[in-house]
């Protein structure tokens, strides 16, 4: 499985990006897929996740009703939509894939496919 991230940018404080995230090689719907974020220093931050094959959704307390993530069958795609964007949300945003659904969704260590991330600056 191969990830590619595309969308991040430079914005005001307020706006919306939409990311997407590319993913070849998937052979079923079962699989877990996810947006993690980072900053210089920091561990890598949990953002969202999402069942490919139910829709089943998790969203960081952080971002809660702000941030979505969505998935695009037919396009092999999943999207993270970021409304009313903070300067606290600059990172670098990587998208994540597993085979199957963990419960510990929100652990980087659980996946085991990674996108190479893309940069998102938001300035007030």
């Amino acid at each position: 499985v191969q990830l590619q991230a595309s969308g991040g940018g430079l914005v005001q404080a307020g706006a919306s990006l939409r990311l997407s995230c590319v993913v070849s090689g998937r052979t079923s719907n079962n699989y877990g897929m996810a947006w993690f974020r980072q900053t210089p220093g920091k561990e890598r931050e949990f953002v969202a996740a999402r069942k490919w094959a139910n829709s089943l959704t998790i969203i960081a307390d952080s971002v809660k009703g702000r941030f979505t993530i969505s998935t695009d069958n037919a396009r092999n795609t999943l999207y993270l939509q970021m409304n009313s964007l903070k300067p606290e949300d600059t990172a670098i945003y990587f998208c994540a894939a597993r085979s199957g659904w963990s419960t510990g969704a929100w652990q980087a260590y659980e996946y085991n496919y990674w996108g190479q991330g893309t940069q998102v600056t938001v300035s007030s």
